[in-house]
């Protein structure tokens, strides 16, 4: 789903990820996090003057969107989402950021249609049929979703293959991870992988087997990974989010990761 994003934005989370990653560690957390939040707010006031300059540009909005999705602010994501489409009406189709800021506002039924369409954009992509689960899951239950799966006729990269599997109900979560120790993959590609593993593996044990201490381990790993904290892809925004958010639910008190504004 990360070919999507605009060169901007691609090249920004590149320039600061890779300035800013350091080991995970427990006592710089939160200095990271408020480190991030603070760059991701100096960002989304440069994206308001551009769209202040020119407010047909659909890439002030889309800038502005991301931004505002990274602290949290996912009511504000949508408004720019949706302000993108409405300049430009052909984004709709591939515009599965929307979907995301729908799923978070709990807006499920919008979320799984975005989904839906963006299957005609590409239907290869399985991580875009892994949220559209998410979100009828999230409105109808499991049956439902796993009756309403996308169908795929061709390859993916992995681990998609594998996870598509586990939400159908035909792999187990930890047979995720067997398969993906079978294959010699290169330490750099190998931590890629098991960044996108841990994600979704961690999402599927809260979500179907209702075990969120193990589902908050996994996502810990995906919110620690080594790609996905020199990369910051958003993806990795996303997982970081997810990771504080069941964080905050199971443990009341927890230091909000993002503003939060609205």
């Amino acid at each position: 789903m990360i070919r999507s994003l605009s060169s901007f934005t691609f090249l920004f989370l590149c320039s600061l990820f890779f300035a800013t990653y350091t080991p995970v560690r427990s006592n710089t957390a939160n200095e990271f996090l408020s480190t991030l939040n603070k760059q991701f707010k100096e960002q989304e006031k440069k994206a308001s003057l551009v769209i202040l300059e020119n407010p047909e540009l659909v890439r002030g909005w889309s800038n502005r969107g991301d931004m505002r999705l990274f602290l949290g602010n996912f009511e504000g994501a949508r408004s720019d989402y949706e302000k993108m489409i409405q300049l430009d009406p052909s984004l709709e189709v591939s515009h599965w950021r929307l979907g995301i800021a729908y799923f978070y506002l709990k807006e499920y039924d919008k979320a799984a249609r975005q989904f839906e369409i963006y299957h005609n954009y590409d239907a290869i992509d399985r991580e875009n049929g892994i949220w559209r689960f998410m979100s009828q899951f999230k409105s109808k239950g499991l049956r439902t979703a796993r009756e309403g799966l996308l169908t795929y006729k061709k390859d993916d990269r992995p681990p998609y293959p594998l996870l598509y599997e586990m939400f159908a109900g035909r792999l187990k979560p930890d047979e995720v991870f067997t398969e993906i120790e079978k294959v010699n993959y290169p330490e750099n590609y190998r931590n890629r992988v098991l960044f996108h593993a841990t994600l979704y593996v961690g999402i599927y044990l809260e979500l179907v087997e209702e075990n969120k201490e193990m589902a908050g381990n996994l996502l810990r790993k995906a919110f620690e990974n080594k790609y996905g904290r020199a990369t910051g892809t958003y993806m990795w925004q996303v997982a970081r989010l997810h990771y504080f958010q069941l964080l905050a639910i199971s443990e009341p008190g927890t230091q909000k990761p993002f503003a939060g504004r609205k």
